[in-house]
């Protein structure tokens, strides 16, 4: 099977790549041809733009995982605007891409994140649930939106809406190990906003799952069984590093220093993955403890 996959060098698209590469021929759209190789496999065909894949050649499956880190940086207009091209920009060029080609394929999987449902409090989070309208709302459905414009080109698109992915040597844990691993990982606001995570491992699952089940079509949440709130998180996170988890930090130098992108630490979601638990899908890391304990034993 032809795979195109945009993203293929990050944190989850890397590990994605390795594990497709045995099996599949994959093409890889990247802004760094020789980088993006060093990086991965000489076995991937990497393309600078999606014109540089002849037509004639066939491509079964688009997975659709590109977008800049959302939490990187304070949300400043020109910010805003790198995160709407990078999803949105980016996920319409696919669809064009869809459109244009004789021979289209059968199956597109997509990013997008459970940002889409913005702050719920401690409400219990489905697939079916309603969103509150807010900044990553908005950005996730515009993401998401041009990704079904592909079921007109009678492609099934799959969208997975992406929660905390915890894996070795990137991510969340990336960010957080250092200052945990010092005594210092600290509870932010009250510490009871909820935490919705999936273990790397079965997010990548989740894709295989999909690709294997030509049934499945529409929206998923891609969390684990059982999220946590923040305060769960930060105590099992330093048990599991035996270190201590006292300090706190408030919300208002949350959002002193992250300006209206500290909503994504200070608010969340409990997303359950209904449409998942409603298949024979099986989660390797329902738990958290389990899921940060390999994680950190990797790095």
């Amino acid at each position: 099977m032809n795979i195109l996959i945009t993203g293929g060098t990050g944190f989850i698209g890397s590990r994605l790549c390795k594990k497709l590469i045995v099996n599949h021929t994959l093409y890889v759209l990247t802004r760094n041809p020789e980088r993006a190789r060093k990086k991965l496999s000489n076995e991937i065909f990497f393309v600078k733009s999606l014109r540089d894949i002849d037509p004639s050649t066939p491509i079964n499956t688009i997975i659709n995982l590109a977008g800049e880190a959302i939490a990187d940086k304070r949300w400043s207009a020109d910010r805003k605007k790198r995160l709407e091209t990078s999803r949105v920009d980016l996920t319409a060029d696919l669809i064009s891409f869809i459109e244009k080609r004789e021979n289209k394929p059968t199956l597109l999987i997509s990013g997008s994140a459970i940002g889409y449902y913005g702050d719920c409090g401690s409400n219990t989070v489905t697939e079916q649930s309603d969103p509150n309208d807010e900044y990553t709302h908005r950005l996730c459905a515009d993401w998401e939106n041009q990704a079904l414009r592909a079921k007109a080109s009678d492609v099934r698109v799959c969208i997975l809406r992406t929660g905390i992915v915890i894996g070795s040597n990137g991510g969340l844990l990336k960010k957080l190990l250092p200052t945990f691993q010092i005594g210092l990982g600290a509870r932010l606001a009250d510490g009871n906003q909820w935490m919705s995570w999936i273990h790397i491992d079965d997010y990548i699952n989740m894709i295989l799952f999909l690709m294997d089940n030509e049934t499945q079509s529409g929206i998923f949440n891609a969390t684990a069984p059982q999220p946590v709130t923040n305060a769960e998180f930060t105590k099992t996170f330093a048990n599991v590093l035996n270190r201590p988890s006292f300090l706190v930090l408030p919300r208002v130098l949350l959002e002193k220093i992250f300006g209206e992108m500290s909503c994504l630490l200070s608010t969340g979601q409990r997303v359950i993955p209904k449409k998942f638990q409603d298949t024979s899908f099986y989660f390797e890391y329902s738990t958290l403890k389990p899921a940060l304990t390999e994680a950190c034993n990797k790095n």
